[in-house]
């Protein structure tokens, strides 16, 4: 059985959590409801100093969880369609967090893509339900009003993250993709060669 992360694995830089995230599981518990997936592409924001992150504007009604004790959903709409998954870094005061941009699914891919609306044809077609931040919420059901501030580190918040004893073989560094401010910080961290990462792959460090 996988063993939930602690709060103290999120208690550090940014930088050094969306490395260790990779390879970790994100599973939702709810009711008959049981979904899980590889945690394959992370982004870093680095705070109220990190031009690109929502942290930059202070600590706010819409950004207190970031400031708040780490190992907690940040979810956040965007672009009037989709929602995007974080969780807090950081000791509690000092804002910091990770983006989570593709998974590979685990267990529950049918209830994935009911969720996602699409109809599956194959193994090529399991990328559709969690390559991209606005599809794996989706595919987990996962929006602010429902998530936003819930315990990443307990199963009881019925969405949260786990360790099964899988290690990564090669991680790639990328620069962030998808936004304007900071784009050139190599702050993109993925599986490589993992089928499920969206975006480019292009190498800039290990």
């Amino acid at each position: 059985m996988p063993h939930p992360l602690t709060r103290a694995f999120f208690a550090r830089s940014p930088r050094r959590v969306a490395r260790d995230l990779l390879g970790k599981i994100l599973l939702r518990d709810a009711g008959k409801l049981h979904l899980s997936a590889r945690v394959v592409e992370v982004e870093a924001y680095l705070g109220i100093n990190d031009p690109a992150a929502h942290a930059a504007a202070g600590n706010t009604a819409r950004t207190s969880v970031l400031f708040g004790p780490p190992g907690h959903a940040y979810v956040y709409f965007i672009y009037g369609n989709h929602y995007c998954l974080n969780v807090s870094c950081e000791r509690e005061g000092k804002a910091g967090s990770v983006l989570f941009r593709a998974l590979e699914p685990l267990f529950g891919v049918q209830e994935m893509a009911r969720a996602r609306g699409i109809t599956l044809h194959g193994p090529g077609d399991l990328p559709k339900l969690t390559s991209g931040p606005g599809r794996l919420a989706q595919a987990f059901g996962i929006t602010r009003p429902r998530d936003n501030g819930c315990d990443l580190t307990s199963p009881a918040s019925g969405l949260w993250l786990a360790e099964d004893g899988f290690r990564p073989r090669t991680i790639q560094i990328t620069p962030r993709i998808g936004i304007s401010k900071a784009a050139d910080q190599p702050l993109r961290y993925i599986l490589a060669e993992n089928p499920f990462v969206s975006g480019r792959k292009t190498q800039v460090g290990v």
